[in-house]
């Protein structure tokens, strides 16, 4: 064979494997951005938070916990208040009600807030829900659970085996009712 024809052969052989070589590349950015995390560890911890929250100058939340770990490099996002919460959370004429539990998970996605431990929630004209577990839907503005609670207020104490509410309390609903409720003639 001559010269011409084996560098012939070369060069096109060369041209294909830089074609595949290229074409087998692919967009490796988000493994490249999580290598250095491990796959069960946050990419984030944050200590003794104090959140505040405003609206046109109000303070409307101000938020309060221990330790929150960040996991939101995963494909559904959450944070995890790993030292509990206390939320004050003011109305328009502050007020303030608060919410405090020992566990909190947010995810960010569905904008729901999973409360668990010790949940106390006292509003700003002193009703008290008790539970052990609360949802708050942040987009809806609602709080519900399936889990026995304790409600108090001015003149009962009522338990039951769920909850249903809007933020302000004014559509507070206790499911499955077992405790004494006193009734106006």
């Amino acid at each position: 064979m001559n010269k011409k024809y084996i560098y012939n052969i070369l060069s096109i052989v060369t041209v294909i494997i830089t074609v595949a070589m290229f074409f087998s590349c692919s967009d490796n950015f988000n493994k490249i951005q999580k290598m250095g995390v491990s796959e069960n560890e946050p990419i984030g911890v944050a200590e003794n938070i104090n959140l505040k929250h405003t609206d046109s100058g109000r303070v409307t939340a101000n938020l309060l916990s221990a330790k929150m770990l960040d996991y939101s490099n995963r494909d559904f996002p959450y944070n995890e208040f790993v030292g509990g919460i206390t939320l004050y959370v003011y109305d328009e004429d502050n007020k303030k009600s608060t919410i405090i539990s020992d566990y909190a998970i947010s995810y960010d996605k569905t904008g729901l807030i999973d409360l668990q431990g010790n949940v106390v929630i006292t509003t700003h004209d002193g009703n008290v829900l008790k539970t052990e577990q609360l949802y708050f839907d942040k987009k809806r503005e609602w709080l519900f659970t399936n889990v026995p609670v304790t409600f108090t207020t001015k003149q009962d104490i009522i338990k039951g085996n769920g909850f249903d509410s809007n933020l302000k309390f004014t559509n507070a609903e206790v499911l499955e009712v077992t405790g004494i409720i006193s009734l106006d003639d």
